[in-house]
């Protein structure tokens, strides 16, 4: 028997329809208009505290996306695992200025760890295992929840969009990019537990914004990994649904091997297979945030 996890639904099943996975009528959003110029940037932290649910193929798919739409984005990989360095073809390991040496320095090189990727109009600056010090070396800084805010300020002018990827935590690192964030995007893996911390995360976000960042707001959960077939999934996202509403957001990215694949060949799936429904899913996930006033 096959396991449905291994199929790749992308294909077979398409990422929009009359109604969405929870029966709302699945709006039309159409192609951004071209920018006249770039920034001041809107700055996103992508977060979830649960691990696997899909925050860096969602950070570099979206970021890609948002690029073809003519935005200049930035990413900033702000996980100790590097996931979405090494998922656009950054060697790492070779570095000598990433966040973490940013974080550290009285006066931080933004420009000088800024790395152009093959994606026109996408940037990023990269991480490695340096960052998982950064947290224990922060706890003595003077307003050390607002360092990374301090950072973006020097490059927030020159771009439209920047992402943060965050790690699957709710320490400092996190705190520090609510804390310099306009909005929360939150993946939700369609399952189970994935949801259990949703409350845990949405709690954290309203003491961050109550506290140091009266700005930030929830830009709406995306629900990944979304098998329809399955009652499981159908029934998660009928739940997320209920709990918080319209800030689910109608494009729902479906489990697909080709995420995996597009990773290994260090390439967002928007050039890896342009024309894949998954694909299509980032791009209508891009033009969503724009039509709802989340992205430039």
């Amino acid at each position: 028997m096959t396991n449905p996890d291994e199929l790749d639904l992308g294909d077979s099943l398409p990422t929009s329809s009359s109604v969405d996975a929870v029966g709302r009528p699945m709006p039309v959003f159409p192609a951004p208009r071209p920018l006249n110029g770039h920034g001041p940037a809107r700055i996103i932290a992508m977060c979830n505290q649960k691990g696997g649910v899909g925050k860096t193929t969602t950070t570099i798919n979206l970021a890609a996306a948002l690029a073809e739409y003519g935005r200049k984005v930035l990413i900033v990989d702000f996980d100790p695992q590097g996931a979405a360095s090494v998922g656009l073809g950054v060697p790492v390991h070779d570095l000598d200025n990433t966040i973490y040496t940013l974080l550290m320095a009285a006066r931080p090189d933004v420009h000088g760890a800024v790395q152009h990727t093959r994606v026109p109009g996408l940037d990023i600056i990269p991480a490695n295992i340096d960052l998982s010090a950064a947290e224990v070396q922060l706890v003595g800084e003077v307003a050390r929840e607002s360092v990374l805010a301090r950072i973006l300020r020097d490059v927030a002018g020159e771009y439209d969009v920047i992402l943060i990827d965050c790690q699957p935590s709710l320490g400092l690192l996190t705190v520090n990019a609510l804390t310099a964030a306009h909005g929360v995007l939150i993946p939700l893996e369609c399952e189970f537990f994935a949801l259990r911390g949703v409350a845990l995360l949405v709690e954290t976000i309203e003491k961050v914004s109550d506290r140091l960042n009266p700005r930030l707001k929830i830009d709406g959960i995306v629900a990944t990994m979304y098998d329809p077939r399955t009652l499981h999934a159908r029934e998660v996202v009928e739940r997320v649904y209920e709990a918080f509403g319209d800030n689910l957001l109608h494009t729902v990215i479906n489990r697909t091997v080709k995420f995996p694949d597009a990773s290994v060949a260090a390439e967002p799936i928007t050039s890896y297979a342009p024309n894949h429904a998954g694909a299509q899913a980032y791009r209508q996930l891009a033009r969503e945030l724009i039509a709802r006033g989340d992205a430039a």
